[in-house]
Parts: C-alpha cells; sequence; structure tokens
C-alpha cells in the first residue's frame, strides 16, 4: 500500500512540474513572438526590455519636443503676419509697433481758470476741457499728417481707448488730470493747417476767447515717442447692426485712414 500511494503521489508531482513547465514554455514563446517583429528587438530579460523601451520613451520625447517648437513657431508666425501678408514699414507705424522720433507740435489743453467763479450765465460744463475737444485735436493732428501721437506720453494706437470722466482724462485706464499734452510728430507747417482747419478745434478755440479755456501750440524740433507694447488684439468688435466679428492686428490702418482715431473705444 505505501509503495502505491508513493508511486501515485510522484505521479502526481511529475505531471504538475510537466504542466509547469507546458505553462512556462508558453510565457517565454509569447514574450519572445511580441518582440520579435519590432525593429528586431527581442530582449531576453527585464533589464533589456527596461533599457529599449526608455531609449524608445526618449525617441518619442525628443519628436513631441521637436513637433511642439514648430507649432509654436507657426502659430507666433501667424500672429504677427495674420493673413499671410508681410508687416510693412507702415502697418508697423500705424499699429504704434515702431518708436518714432522727429519734428512736431505740442498742443496744450486745460480747464478755465473761472471754474471756481462760474460768470452769470455760463455753464460749469462750459469752462471744462472735454472728450470731444482732445478728439478734435487728435483728429486734426491725424489730418495734418502726423505720423504718430501721444497723449500725457502715452502712445496712441488702433485699440487706445480716451475717456473723459469729469474733469480727468482717462487714457488705455490711466487717469491723468489737465493740462493735457497732445504731441504729433511730423512737418510741423502741416501739422498747424491741420489744427487751423479744424472745425472742432475752431469750436475750442472759440471757447478759449469766451470763457478762457487753456489752448496753446509749440513747435517741437525733436519729440521721442515709444513703440506701442502690449498686445493688440480685440476679443470682439461689431459694426452697426451686424454680429460681433473678431479680429486680428493683421493689417492695421493706413497713416491715410487714421482721421478717425480719436473715436475708436
Amino acid at each position: 500500500m505505501s509503495g502505491r500511494s508513493t508511486d501515485a503521489h510522484r505521479t502526481g508531482m511529475s505531471l504538475g512540474v510537466g504542466v509547469v513547465g507546458v505553462l512556462a514554455g508558453l510565457l517565454f514563446a509569447t514574450n519572445a513572438s511580441l518582440f520579435a517583429g519590432e525593429d528586431n528587438r527581442q530582449p531576453v530579460d527585464l533589464e533589456d526590455l527596461v533599457r529599449s523601451e526608455a531609449a524608445r520613451l526618449d525617441e518619442t520625447n525628443a519628436r513631441y519636443q521637436s513637433l511642439e517648437d514648430e507649432v509654436n513657431e507657426l502659430l507666433a508666425r501667424d500672429a504677427s503676419v495674420g493673413t499671410g501678408d508681410p508687416l510693412t514699414p507702415a502697418t508697423e507705424m500705424a499699429a504704434g509697433r515702431t518708436a518714432v522720433s522727429g519734428p512736431g507740435v505740442t498742443v496744450s489743453l486745460s480747464d478755465s481758470p473761472l471754474i471756481h467763479d462760474a460768470p452769470e450765465g455760463v455753464s460749469a460744463d462750459s469752462l471744462l476741457v472735454h472728450q470731444q475737444d482732445l478728439e478734435g485735436v487728435i483728429n486734426a493732428l491725424w489730418s495734418g499728417g502726423a505720423e504718430a501721437i501721444t497723449v500725457q506720453g502715452h502712445r496712441l494706437g488702433p485699440l487706445t481707448d480716451i475717456r473723459c470722466v469729469g474733469n480727468v482724462l482717462l487714457v488705455d485706464g490711466n487717469v491723468y488730470s489737465p493740462p493735457y499734452i497732445i504731441s504729433g510728430i511730423g512737418e510741423v507747417d502741416a501739422l498747424r493747417a491741420g489744427l487751423d482747419q479744424s472745425p472742432a478745434v475752431r469750436t475750442y478755440r472759440e471757447y478759449v476767447d469766451r470763457v478762457s479755456l487753456g489752448y496753446s501750440v509749440e513747435d517741437e524740433e525733436r519729440l521721442e515717442m515709444p513703440r506701442i507694447e502690449g498686445g493688440l488684439s480685440m476679443e470682439y468688435a461689431r459694426l452697426p447692426g451686424e454680429e460681433p466679428i473678431s479680429w486680428q492686428p493683421a493689417a492695421g490702418p493706413g497713416l491715410a485712414d487714421l482721421d478717425d482715431l480719436g473715436d475708436i473705444g
């Protein structure tokens, strides 16, 4: 009995070992077949597998970085060029992306000193410099051929926002008090002619005579104006009666189209 029991036990062990051997053989064969067809790589152990996969990961990361750099370069090129048209000096100037220096004029506007003792029959509003007065001078300088304009030293561009609130001036969120200094670079005689021919400036000068609003024009041998920093993209814009449209600063207005710049915003 004991001999037969021992033989049976040995037979069971032999079968178990055989099954394990068969399964191990299948596992190794499957592992080898998975890697045999890919770049002739046949790692024989985990160390080789880790090393080969690490090398492939490095290659993938390098390729990803190369593609990312290419995409960023294309996006930067698209942002600067827009529709594909090259930026011209006139476009850069109109967008204020070029620093400018040269002769020009400086116009100073200020509230009337009578504001604290208004004459009878004169409203307090008539004694203050208003937004339309500033815009009148700015548009007159553009009409006179100004290449660049600053208000309180702030360079004007296509997206400049000018607002008057009471007796203070807001230019792109910066707050200024009178006197308001507007400078334009260009041919001096042409700039002065633009001011003289402007109906808005003539109306303002009538109030200069009537209620002592401040107004002066000085010739400048040399003015220095910095380039506009920061973005030039609108989130949206709307034409009267139409849906909002997107806008990118691909092609700013030409110098001849800047008469209404002061009305932007």
